[in-house]
């Protein structure tokens, strides 16, 4: 059965792959998105873009208009950006969510169901580990605090306003389409960039901390898999492996698939970096029925190959600019 959906944030790195297969499943999908972070080059063909914001609570009422599902993931995810810029931070991550659950609250007939991105951010520096989804909830940025702030709201719409929802706590998601070059790009698009020239990677402390890193293919299949649940009340969960890596073990392997030795330059460790942060998958795999998560070198491999047909194409499209063959 054909859905219509609204994504918001669907031209970022996670919001195009979710349009990608909503798509390919022959719903009809609109994004919402103001482009700040986002593409226009990731908007899926078939996809209908609404450009603007998710605290224009007209149009957020406008784009949810006749919907099926709402998935949420539009967001500021640095934290750096959260320190200079609180307030308006705060702004997009919180009352923007928000302002979804008050434009789903308005509408008429039944509830809209909304699945949005919470993250592993809300735990802090935990230390009971493997991390599960009752471990305390102390954030140590405003982007972590703004996200607990999300669930916490979510609850208020379940209990007071009869809206469902899930929360997908995202731990370290990487895959293609996470540019390098951008701030907000996460250690893996980085490091691949670097290593597959034989460039050097800055490594902060002894390389030994741990991260649960998650292929984007697998978040997206939990977000579709959190639709097409029942959801009476708001209930969140883990999207991770379940399983650590060291920093220091990730530049290596990439090294390795790229057939070269890692070239590291060890730097102090930064204030306030987390020692060791990864979850526990197995309540979201229950609840969801979620399949074996993309083992780390596999989800390399598609990040490596992404970013070589980029670099191609760029090269392809800057010969045609100078006046190249065609």
């Amino acid at each position: 059965m054909t859905k219509v959906f609204l994504v918001t944030g669907g031209c970022g790195f996670i919001g195009s792959h979710l349009c990608e297969r909503l798509v390919a499943a022959g719903h009809t999908v609109r994004v919402l998105d103001d482009l700040s972070t986002g593409s226009r080059a990731n908007l899926v063909a078939g996809a209908r873009l609404i450009q603007g914001g998710v605290t224009d609570a007209d149009l957020v009422r406008t784009a949810l208009e006749g919907v099926d599902g709402c998935f949420h993931l539009a967001a500021i995810s640095s934290v750096a950006r959260g320190a200079q810029d609180w307030v308006g931070t705060h702004r997009t991550n919180l009352t923007g969510t928000i302002t979804i659950f008050d434009a789903i609250r308005a509408l008429p007939g039944s509830r809209v169901p909304i699945v949005y991105a919470s993250s592993a951010a809300v735990y802090g520096d935990c230390r009971t580990l493997p991390i599960r989804e009752s471990a305390a909830k102390q954030p140590l940025s405003s982007y972590g605090a703004d996200k607990y702030g999300c669930e916490l709201h979510a609850s208020v719409a379940s209990k007071v306003h009869g809206i469902g929802s899930i929360g997908l706590r995202f731990f370290n998601v990487y895959g293609p389409r996470q540019d390098p070059n951008s701030p907000y790009s996460g250690v893996i698009s980085i490091f691949a960039s670097r290593l597959r020239h034989g460039l050097p990677v800055e490594v902060f402390g002894d390389g030994s901390q741990t991260r649960d890193f998650i292929f984007v293919g697998d978040v997206v299949a939990a977000l579709i898999r959190a639709m097409e649940r029942p959801r009476p009340s708001a209930t969140v969960f883990n999207i991770c492996t379940g399983t650590k890596t060291s920093v220091l073990d990730l530049a290596t392997t990439i090294a390795k698939l790229c057939g070269l030795r890692a070239s590291i330059r060890f730097r102090p460790p930064r204030e306030g970096d987390i020692r060791h942060s990864w979850g526990s998958a197995a309540l979201a795999k229950a609840a969801l029925d979620l399949n074996e998560p993309t083992g780390l070198e596999a989800g390399l491999r598609e990040v490596l190959t992404w970013l070589e047909r980029r670099e191609v194409e760029r090269e392809d499209s800057n010969g045609l600019e100078a006046g190249g063959p065609t």
